[in-house]
């Protein structure tokens, strides 16, 4: 087990960030922007936040209400054979694991609202049977690995962009974003797996399996022998299907709507595939029909769906103000680092390096950004494919959006939800997972374009 006593890796480049971005800002002369950029910065991490509480509320009640349901059980007896393998320390039938599962699904099908809150509830589960409260399990570092190695089906904002910006075929992006996830999500495996074998081979292990874990707000206990729920909620006296009006009038809304997708896709006709419309559908058809698909099965397995939404509403809030300090520090570093000139100087100074792979110099902010500011890569994107929607340079850093997640963002945001500090090897992992998509990104798109 790693010493208590070790920092986390954040620590040192939290702090070279700011010092760095101090220097760089009084050479340039930028101190007055830099000092507007840091307050600005602690402001919108802060309105990010409270923004976040309706989202966590809403996605919370609708996992309690699949947990209640029994739908979790159901995933994670269905992939229990992959995951087994991934998360061996975790019981195959435990929260953490469909949670885990409906976050990673989530990510893969573009739907970052609804990941974020499922990804903080895999996270809460995993430290339900944390034998070291505050340091990273191997199972919270390898899913963070997994989970900013960004493996993605359909890049929709993309994909969106490059539809909407004029280029021929936005959706030529989808093949190379998968192959770039792909082996990133690899890279991030296997590191993971090796330094946890390092950190095993070098110092006390942790344990491999998992003590029993009592709680008197909970009514279940757990061990490896008996992996039963933790929540309490796999409890079948308390489901109460509906009688026969009530299957035929939710049914009846099902087949209506059935008719209805039926209608816009025969009646009204099936728009370009590559096309901003069918583009624009997928992203706000996904999310309505996730949230009644959740509901109504429950619905249907006798949950009292409401009086279930409501409850599990109520950690939305905890969550979102536990993040506020870690959002404010993260997001600090990254303004002071952009406003300075900093990130404009790194830039300059790596360019002779990656020139030594073809990687265009244009697209460095891009790489350097996106592990640290998911809106700062999106508008770098964003104006590249605007001025030349279909170069060579618009077509690498759409891929490289597709296919890479906001490391630091989402090691501030998921390890602070449930206060962990000590996060052990799950920056190297990360990193080394971004990498790989990158120069994946690169190399596929020069065979492809």
């Amino acid at each position: 087990m790693a010493s208590k006593n070790v920092a986390s890796p954040l620590n040192g480049i939290w702090l070279f960030m700011i010092v760095f971005a101090t220097l760089v800002a009084a050479y340039n002369g930028l101190m007055a922007e830099l000092t507007t950029a840091t307050f600005e910065a602690a402001e919108n991490a802060v309105t990010l936040a409270i923004g976040l509480i309706g989202a966590l509320a809403l996605w919370l009640g609708l996992i309690k209400v699949v947990e209640v349901a029994g739908l979790m059980q159901l995933i994670a007896h269905a992939i229990r054979p992959v995951m087994v393998r991934l998360f061996p320390e975790i019981p195959a039938e435990h929260p953490a694991m469909s949670a885990m599962i409906l976050n990673m699904a989530a990510n893969a099908l573009g739907l970052g609202n609804a990941a974020t809150p499922m990804g903080l509830k895999a996270m809460a589960e995993l430290d339900k049977v944390n034998p070291t409260p505050g340091t990273a399990t191997n199972a919270m570092c390898l899913f963070l690995a997994i989970n900013t190695s960004s493996l993605t089906l359909l890049p929709i904002s993309a994909i969106t962009v490059r539809a909407s910006a004029g280029a021929t075929n936005p959706g030529a992006i989808i093949l190379p974003s998968i192959i770039a996830t792909l082996c990133s999500t690899a890279v991030a495996i296997v590191v993971a797996k090796l330094l946890a074998r390092r950190e095993s081979d070098t110092t006390s292990p942790l344990p491999e399996t998992i003590p029993p874990v009592s709680d008197p707000d909970q009514s279940t206990t757990t061990t490896d022998d008996s992996p039963v729920p933790l929540d309490g909620t796999n409890i079948p006296d308390d489901l109460e299907p509906p009688g026969l009006w009530g299957k035929l009038l939710f049914g009846g809304l099902i087949l209506g709507f059935l008719g209805v997708i039926t209608y816009r896709l025969t009646i009204q006709g099936t728009p370009d595939l590559a096309g901003t419309e069918v583009m624009a559908a997928i992203s706000n058809w996904l999310i309505p029909i996730l949230i009644c698909t959740l509901l109504l099965f429950g619905y249907f397995r006798g949950v009292k769906v409401y009086e279930a939404l409501t409850e599990g509403a109520k950690e939305g809030f905890q969550i979102a103000v536990r993040i506020i300090p870690f959002l404010v520090a993260i997001f600090v570093a990254i303004a002071m680092f952009r406003a300075s000139g900093a990130l404009d100087l790194l830039t300059t100074a790596i360019a002779p390096l990656t020139g030594l792979i073809r990687f265009p110099a244009e697209a460095l902010p891009m790489a350097l950004i996106r592990p640290l500011s998911g809106s700062g890569a999106f508008g770098v994107m964003s104006e590249i494919v605007d001025n030349d929607p279909d170069s060579f340079l618009a077509y690498l850093v759409s891929t490289m959006q597709g296919s890479t997640e906001t490391t630091f963002y989402v090691m501030a945001v998921y390890f602070g939800s449930i206060n962990v500090l000590r996060t052990r090897y799950t920056l190297p992992a990360a990193l080394a997972a971004d990498i790989t998509g990158m120069v994946a990104a690169l190399i596929i798109c020069r065979a492809t374009f």
